[in-house]
């Protein structure tokens, strides 16, 4: 379960800078930008279906592994380096990287279903429920200063990787496993804000790549789905040993 999390941080990780003009820019969203935002939730939307698929793909043909992960690697690097003005080409290697990702994260997905089919659906309610208030938070606030965070939250990334690596070189605890869960939970719900506003913002300046947008916010998603299914599996399985041993 460590290399799921792991692989969504290597996703993640790679963000944009915070430009001073966007950081000193406080104005309302516009009509423009509100269309803009219509387009990335509704492309968010899609993805999350097209990585339903993956994972149901992967729990009839066992197809989730390192090659999806290659895949879903690889599709978000084509997308990336894809124009603007290529539209359809970029929606569709937003699909597959979803695709992929959803397969990949598959036996994750499979576990929870086999100790309990309810954590799965508890834990995407869950994630849902987060990502759609902090996402209105980032929306509804008057003031950018949520951009400020941005800074921070990339140094907490750079040290729940280092952290990471040096537990997969040397050994880790259970402890150092907990702390990085929960602290990488803390994290991506951060960048749920920041993204979100940074979308704005560079709404604002003429950006509209709404795919591109749509998967920032996807793979903040991901991460703190996986965290959240990771969380509840770990409680389910304590809550079953207490029970055997009563």
């Amino acid at each position: 379960m460590e290399t799921f999390s792991s692989f969504f941080e290597a996703q993640s990780s790679p963000r944009t800078g915070w430009s001073y003009e966007s950081l000193k820019n406080f104005r309302q969203i516009s009509p423009s930008v509100q269309n803009h935002l219509k387009q990335v939730y509704l492309s968010l939307c899609c993805a999350l279906i097209a990585s339903a698929v993956g994972a149901y793909l992967h729990i009839l043909w066992n197809i989730g592994g390192f090659l999806t992960t290659i895949g879903c690697i690889g599709s978000i690097i084509w997308l990336l380096s894809t124009p603007s003005y290529e539209e359809q080409k970029k929606v569709s290697l937003l699909m597959s990287a979803a695709l992929f990702e959803g397969a990949s994260i598959g036996p994750l997905i499979e576990l929870g279903i086999e100790i309990d089919p309810s954590l799965v659906i508890s834990a995407f309610v869950g994630c849902a429920v987060a990502f759609g208030c902090f996402s209105m938070a980032a929306m509804l606030a008057r003031r950018r200063e949520y951009l400020y965070f941005g800074g921070l939250l990339s140094s907490g990334l750079s040290l729940l990787f280092w952290l990471q690596f040096a537990s997969s070189v040397f050994g880790g605890s259970a402890a150092i496993f907990k702390f990085e869960l929960y602290f990488g939970l803390l994290l991506f719900v951060g960048y749920i804000v920041v993204d979100t506003q940074d979308i704005i913002e560079k709404a604002h300046y003429g950006d509209l790549d709404y795919v591109k947008h749509a998967l920032t916010l996807f793979t903040d998603f991901a991460a703190v789905f996986v965290r959240i299914l990771i969380i509840m599996i770990k409680n389910s399985e304590k809550k079953e040993k207490k029970k055997r041993r009563n």
